[in-house]
């Protein structure tokens, strides 16, 4: 292959840990799984399905904003800032919204979120429950003031995420419809806009799989983390989900975008990337769970880390090379 190349501001120190001795996998998890436990925080039920960014704040090097359920089981989101990525100080009050017209800005809940940055700005996607989940947007430069605007769709949808960059001279963002509760559907869409408030130019992007040709996202697929611009195309990393004897397993995989028109997908992987294997991944308030919903990434050594919740109760970290993940995409495409 071609040396690929990947968009982005150099992160030298960005957390990582090398592939362990003898290990073939794609990705491979931090050996101190979970990065942050369920009871961080005096009064968390959990942490997951959090997003995390670069950010310079004094002595910290990375800011986030986390899905945070209480012992009320509310689902919030909070703010959080680390030096390195793995150990983080996280606020325990929810994140202050401002801006908002009272209508969109009452909280019934708030939950999964994800970070894209854009110029210097910092805009956050989560599922926001307005008579239903929809996707809540809101924008903030110091991650003290969060700015809310209005919601993007109507309820009911989820796995908001948008593109690091205006594509075609409008905001990007991916979606996925869903209905009110725990949604046995789902495709993946995209939309644009020209002003964050009025989304259009709604465009398909992905269905689930034919269970013959991957079972693991038979169900529902959704985006996970930002996607990445590489010159392969948009690196999207999603999870799918498979409906088993035992219930619903959530594992992730990748694929490849259009640059100029994300909605055509240029490549699939057929194998998952990461699916719960291990002890926490497997047991907790939701089990049989690996969600991402983050990743940091070096485009100069082509490293990645990604952020994933683990069985709905605290979040692990793995580790990968995006080279490797591109060709392995390719090489392992179902279309």
């Amino acid at each position: 292959m071609k040396e690929l190349k990947i968009s982005g501001a150099p992160l030298p120190n960005m957390p990582w840990e090398d592939r362990p001795e003898g290990a073939h996998d794609i990705l491979w998890r931090y050996s101190a799984n979970p990065v942050i436990p369920r009871n961080l925080l005096p009064t968390s039920n959990s942490i997951f399905n959090s997003a995390v960014v670069p950010f310079k704040k004094g002595e910290y090097n990375f800011a986030g904003v986390f899905r945070v359920d209480d012992t009320n089981r509310r689902m919030r989101m909070h703010v959080g800032f680390s030096k390195d990525g793995i150990n983080w100080d996280i606020d325990e009050r929810d994140v202050p919204m401002e801006g908002a017209d009272p209508e969109v800005a009452r909280v019934e809940y708030r939950y999964d979120p994800r970070v894209t940055q854009i110029g210097d700005t910092f805009y956050v996607t989560w599922c926001n429950g307005y008579f239903g989940p929809t996707i809540g947007v809101a924008w903030t430069k110091d991650f003290e003031t969060f700015h809310q605007v209005e919601n993007a769709f109507l309820p009911y949808n989820r796995n908001g995420v948008m593109f690091p960059r205006k594509i075609n001279g409008r905001f990007a963002m991916l979606s996925r419809p869903s209905d009110t509760g725990h949604t046995a559907f789902g495709d993946i869409f995209y939309s644009e806009s020209p002003d964050l408030e009025f989304w259009g130019r709604h465009r398909h992007v992905m269905s689930p799989a034919k269970f013959e040709d991957s079972a693991w996202q038979c169900m529902k697929i959704g985006a996970g983390p930002v996607p990445i611009e590489t010159s392969e195309g948009w690196l999207l990393i999603y999870h799918g989900v498979l409906r088993s004897c035992n219930g619903y397993v959530y594992s992730f995989g990748s694929a490849l975008l259009d640059l100029n028109e994300p909605w055509k997908v240029l490549a699939r992987s057929g194998p998952y990337l990461l699916s719960p294997q291990t002890i926490y991944e497997l047991t907790g308030d939701v089990p049989n769970v690996t969600f991402p919903c983050a990743s940091l990434h070096d485009p100069e050594t082509g490293r990645i880390a990604i952020y994933y919740g683990c069985a709905d109760t605290c979040t692990g970290l793995a580790f990968g090379y995006i080279p490797e993940i591109v060709e392995w995409t390719k090489k392992n495409s179902i279309i």
